[in-house]
């Protein structure tokens, strides 16, 4: 498998150029999403990462511009579970910005335990969800501004994962107090982001603002695979004593090493053949290879209450007017 995908992706001579177009990156500092922001920044993108801890800025940016002398990049600070706080960092890079072509959603908390964000919402669907899928909304002028003066059309990816097959059966986006409810296991808290993310790039995003808009843009998601993180350590919390134990040790040990877990989201935001087969809402498990979604990330009525749920839940924590006119 490692060769396989090395042949895809591979250094950065293989990954076009990408010099004028802006990316933003969030958990771009860390893990695979540093992989992406480096890859970006090499290809002589504008790269901005957004994580919440600031050493990782710094380490982050001093190690690309090492790499890459004169590199265009910088980090900005955001906590994804707090949505207020979403709000003022991403208008305030809407304002300074002037176009974003790449918008790589790859922030979040792996499978852990329950607990609750600065909004009161479950951490799990606040960060990895709700909170970048607010960061779409803000950025998304800037996003069809950059389809109107570029030939190559933006792309949004959502890092999601074969996990969202774990989803209960009985998940339907109704009410807070259902994403909230904490018989929820970690796996399951987890594994429903990753669906809600595949619900995003499939059908919130194309269907209800894409499309309508006669926009030129690609949303995608993508399974980066079982990836060699820090994150791997988290399954010790999320089940404590020694199956956690073994179960970080097993996905640290058949893990793919962190270059490797960035070439799917790579290849989505880049690859030509995304325009030209015109694969838009795809999945993606691998380099090329559409994935099969569950039933639930394939049911639109399913989207529909995530979009309606999720639009109520920013309203109600930020206010009315919390949300960026989607046309």
């Amino acid at each position: 498998m490692q060769s396989a995908l090395h042949s895809v992706i591979g250094p950065k001579k293989e990954l076009h150029d990408l010099s004028g177009r802006t990316a933003v990156v969030t958990g771009g500092a860390n893990g695979i999403g540093f992989q992406i922001s480096r890859q970006f920044a090499q290809a002589k993108a504008k790269v901005i990462m957004v994580n919440r801890k600031e050493e990782q800025g710094d380490e982050a940016i001093k190690q690309i511009k090492e790499e890459t002398p004169g590199a265009d990049v910088d980090w900005v600070g955001c906590d994804l579970g707090n949505l207020k706080e979403v709000k003022q960092v991403f208008t305030d890079l809407r304002n300074k910005l002037d176009r974003v072509d790449l918008l790589i959603l790859s922030a979040g908390i792996n499978t852990n335990t329950y607990g609750l964000d600065a909004d009161g919402i479950d951490r799990h669907f606040g960060v990895n969800f709700l909170g970048q899928f607010y960061a779409v909304n803000l950025l998304y002028p800037l996003i069809r501004k950059a389809s109107k003066v570029s030939d190559v059309p933006p792309r949004i990816v959502f890092e999601a994962s074969e996990v969202h097959r774990m989803s209960p059966p009985d998940i339907h986006f109704g009410s807070l107090e259902e994403i909230n409810d904490e018989n929820f296991g970690p796996t399951h808290l987890y594994a429903r982001t990753k669906l809600a993310m595949i619900l995003c790039a499939k059908f919130l995003l194309p269907e209800k603002v894409i499309k309508p808009n006669g926009d030129k843009v690609y949303s995608l998601s993508v399974h980066p695979g079982t990836v060699n993180t820090n994150m791997q350590q988290q399954w010790k919390d999320a089940y404590p004593g020694i199956f956690g134990s073994f179960l970080s040790w097993a996905m640290t040990t058949v893990g793919r090493d962190i270059e490797q877990g960035s070439y799917s989201a790579l290849w989505a935001a880049t690859a030509p053949e995304i325009e030209e087969k015109n694969l838009q809402g795809y999945y993606f498990v691998d380099p090329g290879q559409p994935g099969k979604e569950s039933s639930q990330a394939s049911d639109p009525k399913l989207a529909d209450a995530l979009w309606e749920l999720s639009t109520k839940l920013i309203k109600e924590k930020v206010g009315d007017d919390a949300l960026v006119p989607w046309d």
